[in-house]
């Protein structure tokens, strides 16, 4: 009889802590319960796009009077390692053209190359690769001319690029006209003019705009004269 007793001791003794440890598991999921994501994965937070896939606000161009004059070469020519599997800075074509005076030549012209049909229609409204031109298309060529051979992703940072635009301005582009200054571009340009001065009238602030809109800026796009190579 005293082992049934013992025998049963035990056995609650063990059921109770059993029962502990689950109420010690249930209550530490209960405090410390995080809900599960529709989608694995992590969260990147994004920079809000507006309406038709481009970033909200006015994008600034470089201000080419400015900034070829401090561009760095050296990290220039470094970022034309990216493309050196398809391009040299020479006459001679490889998968890609070959890119020597490419600052300022005419789209899609260069001698012995295919060019495909989508680069063949934007020479139409982009006939030269001035320094704007190829400022977009280094950035995303595909989507800055959708159906493009190119197959490259991209140079995402605008230092890269300009620093890449001015060392390919040294092989054959020497002579391709350099914009001068233009203050609208700027950093901060955009917010100036946007936003008017404390107590002023709303018309004077709108004004510089207006006479913008009426007036097409001088150095907006580089000169379209393509240099001798």
């Amino acid at each position: 009889m005293s082992g049934d007793l013992k025998l049963n001791m035990i056995m609650g003794a063990g059921l109770a802590a059993a029962l502990a440890i689950m109420g010690v598991r249930i209550g530490a999921d209960a405090l410390y319960h995080t809900e599960a994501p529709e989608k694995p994965g992590y969260l990147i937070e994004v920079a809000e796009v507006a309406e038709g896939g481009e970033a909200a606000g006015p994008e600034i161009l470089p201000d080419w009077g400015t900034v070829l004059a401090t561009a760095d070469l050296a990290a220039g020519e470094a970022q034309f390692k990216k493309c050196m599997s398809c391009h040299q800075v020479t006459d001679a074509n490889g998968t890609g053209p070959g890119l020597n005076a490419i600052v300022g030549r005419p789209t899609a012209a260069h001698a012995g190359f295919a060019y495909s049909d989508a680069m063949k229609a934007h020479a139409g409204p982009a006939p030269n690769w001035t320094y704007d031109e190829l400022y977009h298309f280094l950035g995303a060529p595909g989507k800055w001319v959708k159906g493009t051979k190119m197959a490259f992703a991209g140079i995402k940072k605008p230092e890269d690029r300009v620093n890449l635009i001015a060392w390919l301005k040294t092989h054959g582009s020497a002579g391709y006209a350099v914009p001068a200054p233009d203050p609208a571009r700027q950093p901060g340009a955009a917010t100036t003019a946007a936003a008017p001065a404390e107590g002023a009238p709303a018309a004077d602030a709108a004004a510089p705009e207006a006479a913008a809109a009426q007036t097409p800026a001088a150095t907006a796009t580089a000169p379209t004269a393509t240099p001798a190579a």
